[in-house]
């Protein structure tokens, strides 16, 4: 049986979504299939450890253990790949077996040119078995469908003590019934990243079992065993097949239990009908992708951005059931009132700085029930307010709290239905209270010191940027002095910088600078790293809310520019002991790690705007490919995406939280966006050429634009942008002060 991509109308934008896209290299994604933001994701496994193993696949192998139904998405950490199923035939293998020799276990070879992956679908050929796989996926269900030869020895393996990492530790409880001779229910807990988390499922066959055997710790148990409970359980699921037998799988997915996971599959995959699930799938795929439409002759960079735009949407992810229960972070139940939802899988420290922006412009809709999740995890958590939770457990991954920049951004945007009372006494105790991470002496000395704390340099950062979140929200709610007392310690990052080297760099308690420094470097010592998955070079440009305050530390904005161009031009070369994540090397700009992906837009602030217009070029042109390998690091879910997809449209979020943005260099001819309300934001790029990538002048709704910025309420109710390019700078356009963008000090 052979399986190939429906015929795709001219209209059909998910003919540009090009999935194998980062699943080579170190971006960390995907194939299978699943829905926008869906619970399940529903997709093969190659191996289950080692970093370039996070989402569980990766493009250089040639041999599949099986299709479990969770998955990350570009992730720098793994976790996930639950209740994993592999069809076979022939003698019974319980274990997975090696890449090397995958006869050895229930694995099975298979090519590359087998594979379909399409957004919603994923198919591929089980050469070992000549069983042809196909999966497709619902919000919180998946049913796959199976091609079976004959063979009087076909079988399942449903193995519930794979997991990432390999290991027998990280299953810390899983049970498995046999409810009748066709449907199963299940569920664990696991210890990997997310310590703690629960995953129920209910699955149900098309055909009645032959025989079903149950294994604890590879041991087979009594005959008619229909339940267990342990660790390591695994089932055996029996058939004799005809020629192209067909038989189908359906799994709900729940937080809650595993009759929960049984009402989810009921109610969204009620029959037996796979087309159709697919279809639905291809359609909402179709939907969500036709929010941003562009006009390009470049087939290439349609698929790159498409493929863009469709990862952006594989995080967040839905955690609550049809009924509105979901499992809260303090570990209990809780009920959601009709039409709200739960959400999972916030990559904070990465995504609040494009993807979310991006969501205000293209999922709008879905803006207030991302907040209010953000706000209901900081009331439920025992961690408070959210850093990157996953699964309804506190990861506490990266630096920061970050939930606060996006809950700061979309009341700075004024979305509707926001429950800022409750949200600022949690942002509040976290800013002004809590002893968390080096917050201590951020607030006593104003910096974070490097002899007390790791990653010092960062945090102070990364606190005076939520410092700067916390005082828009406590604005909006009348603490008038505590939005002044916030405002002022965000310039704490001023502290760290060293007048005479130009650096920001890491301070001990006493005062002094931390030594021996090296800009290139991770830190003064080898006990822990001043940065976070980053360098003093970086580190430096990091400001965000206040690019103007740091160009007064360089004396003049001539030296600031100056330093820029010093930073993308000198030498790529990093210590040994830096991080794999520190990755897209332009000097010592790293286009694959988060803490960079504004920096190429601060040569705006200091009037240069012809300068972030050829870096922004280069790096879309440059750092980003239609081919497995083609991101230049970890996808994050979604960020390194969102930063091509916002900057090929021509602007880019610097600072969030002001809800500004700074104008790049359009990459296409023209670009329409639907916004919430059903208004247009049109931009449309007039060149001569594709290499034109300077602007020569904008117009704004039609009338001449004179900043090198514009503000989210101008384009909120529909706009149109107009760039009039040229293939040579324009070293005035916006080159004066008063046209660049608003900081902190300005």
């Amino acid at each position: 049986m052979t399986v190939t991509r429906e015929p795709a109308s001219n209209d059909d934008l998910t003919q540009f979504v090009k999935i194998a896209i980062g699943t080579g290299g170190h971006e960390h994604t995907y194939p299978g299939a699943t829905v926008p933001f869906g619970m399940v994701q529903l997709s093969p496994d190659t191996y289950n450890d080692g970093w370039d193993w996070c989402s569980g696949y990766h493009h250089s192998d040639s041999s599949i253990m099986g299709f479990s139904h969770t998955h990350l998405s570009g992730t720098g950490v793994g976790d996930m790949l639950d209740v994993l199923l592999m069809p076979r035939t022939g003698k019974t293998r319980i274990v997975p077996g090696t890449r090397e020799k995958p006869e050895e276990g229930y694995r099975s070879r298979f090519d590359h040119a087998d594979e379909v992956a399409e957004p919603g679908y994923y198919s591929v050929l089980l050469r070992d078995y000549d069983i042809r796989a196909e999966l497709s996926a619902t919000e919180r269900a998946g049913i796959h469908r199976y091609t079976f030869p004959i063979n009087e020895r076909s079988h399942f393996i449903l193995d519930l003590g794979h997991c990432y990492g390999n290991s027998p530790d990280t299953v810390l409880w899983a049970e498995l019934r046999a409810k009748n001779n066709d449907t199963i229910f299940g569920g664990r807990s696991t210890a990997g990243w997310a310590q703690g988390r629960e995953i129920y499922f209910a699955m149900k066959f098309s055909k009645p079992f032959r025989e079903f055997d149950i294994y604890s710790d590879d041991t087979k148990l009594s005959p008619g065993t229909k339940e267990a409970k342990g660790k390591r359980l695994k089932c055996v699921i029996r058939y004799q097949t005809s020629p192209g037998e067909v038989i189908l799988v359906k799994s709900g997915l729940s937080g809650v239990s595993a009759e929960a996971a049984l009402k989810n599959l009921e109610t969204e995959i009620p029959d037996w009908d796979f087309d159709h699930v697919r279809q639905a799938a291809h359609k909402s795929w179709q939907r969500e992708l036709s929010r941003v439409r562009i006009e390009t002759s470049n087939q290439k960079q349609q698929e790159i951005f498409y493929t863009a735009l469709y990862h952006m949407m594989l995080a967040p992810t839905l955690f609550d059931d049809v009924d509105g229960q979901y499992r809260g972070m303090d570990g209990k139940v809780h009920s959601l009132p009709a039409g709200m939802h739960n959400y999972s899988t916030f990559s904070l420290w990465d995504t609040y700085r494009a993807t979310h922006p991006l969501y205000t412009l293209t999922q709008a809709h879905r803006v207030p029930d991302f907040v209010n999740c953000l706000i209901r995890m900081a009331e439920e958590s025992p961690a408070g307010m959210p850093v990157w939770p996953l699964q309804a457990k506190e990861t506490g991954c990266m630096t920061g709290y970050h939930s606060a920049a996006v809950i700061a951004e979309a009341c700075a945007k004024k979305f509707p239905h926001l429950d800022l009372q409750k949200a600022y006494p949690l942002m509040r105790k976290r800013a002004l209270e809590d002893d968390y991470r080096g917050l201590g002496w951020y607030r006593k000395l104003g910096y974070i010191p490097a002899d007390k704390e790791e990653e010092s340099a960062s945090k102070t950062l990364e606190y005076a940027y939520d410092d700067w979140a916390v005082a828009h929200v406590a604005q909006a709610v009348g603490a008038t002095e505590d939005a002044k007392l916030l405002r002022e310690r965000s310039k704490n990052y001023r502290n760290l910088f060293d007048s005479k080297q130009l650096f920001l760099r890491a301070r001990l308690e006493h005062g002094d600078w931390a030594e021996p420094f090296d800009p290139r470097g991770m830190g003064h010592f080898k006990k822990w790293r001043d940065y976070t998955e980053a360098n003093s070079w970086e580190t430096t440009f990091g400001i965000q809310h206040d690019v103007k305050g740091c160009i007064d530390l360089f004396g003049s904005r001539e030296n600031f520019v100056k330093r820029l161009d010093t930073l993308f031009n000198q030498s790529s070369e990093l210590p040994p002991d830096a991080p794999p994540d520190i990755a897209g090397m332009v000097g010592q700009y790293a286009h694959g790690n988060e803490p960079c992906h504004h920096i190429a837009y601060l040569y705006a602030y200091a009037g240069t705007p012809y300068k972030t217009q050829e870096r922004v070029h280069y790096l879309l042109e440059k750092l980003y490919d239609n081919q497995p390998d083609g991101l230049a690091g970890n996808e994050d879910c979604g960020q390194m995406s969102a930063w091509y997809v916002i900057s090929a449209l021509g602007f880019y979020p610097v600072d969030p939280v002001s809800g500004n943005y700074v104008f790049g260099t359009p990459l296409f001819d023209r670009a329409e966006l639907t916004l919430n309300n059903g208004k247009k934001l049109v931009v449309e790029a007039k060149r001569s050429s594709p290499e034109d990538k300077y602007i020569q002048a904008i117009h704004f709704n039609g009338q001449p634009h004179s900043k090198i910025w514009f503000h989210h309420a101008d384009l909120a109710n529909g706009a149109k942008i107009v760039f009039h390019m040229g293939s040579q700078p324009n070293k005035t356009f916006c080159s004066e002060e008063s046209a660049a963008p608003p900081s902190l000090s300005s």
